[in-house]
């Protein structure tokens, strides 16, 4: 998996994942990339620092049952924002990813580290569908991607990391 900084037309700026550089290509070619704020498909890419190297990390994901049958493109993206500005746009983000935060925590169980396990569980029927949210390793990120099973990475703040 790969993360993208990308700004629209409009610079609304946000981020993406995407299997590969190659996918993004794809899905920027046919139109595909779509800015999470005003529906802007004149997406590209921004400048982004260089991640550093450090331990292991945990990141909080949801996910939803989808069918099997959609178009591999929408499974693959995944947005998250970051917000590092006094921009008023940014207090608005701000306030949209609390309330998206706290809806997904009212309205799905919280399995801690056995997210990537729940997941596969949802996604092979072997239990009933229902909204999960937990940990998950990169490694495992990348086996439920791999296994085309939809997940979404929740947004962090920075005060998430205080």
């Amino acid at each position: 998996m790969i993360r993208y900084a990308l700004r629209c037309d409009r610079d609304h700026e946000f981020e993406a994942w995407f299997r590969s550089s190659s996918d993004y290509d794809r899905t920027a070619a046919a139109g595909q990339n779509q800015c999470p704020f005003c529906g802007s498909t004149a997406v590209e890419k921004a400048l982004m620092a260089p991640a550093v190297a450090g331990a292991k990390r945990s990141e909080k994901v949801a996910v939803e049952k989808t069918p099997r049958d959609e178009p591999a493109s929408e499974r693959e993206t995944a947005d998250t924002m970051t917000l590092a500005s006094s921009d008023p746009r940014h207090a608005a983000l701000r306030e949209a990813i609390k309330e998206l935060r706290k809806k997904v925590k009212e309205n799905a169980d919280y399995v801690g580290d056995r997210f990537a396990e729940e997941a596969r569980k949802i996604h092979y029927n072997e239990v009933e569908p229902h909204g999960i949210y937990g940990e998950a390793t990169t490694e495992e990120a990348k086996g439920l991607a791999e296994e085309g099973i939809a997940f979404q990475p929740l947004p962090r703040l920075p005060e998430d990391r205080n």
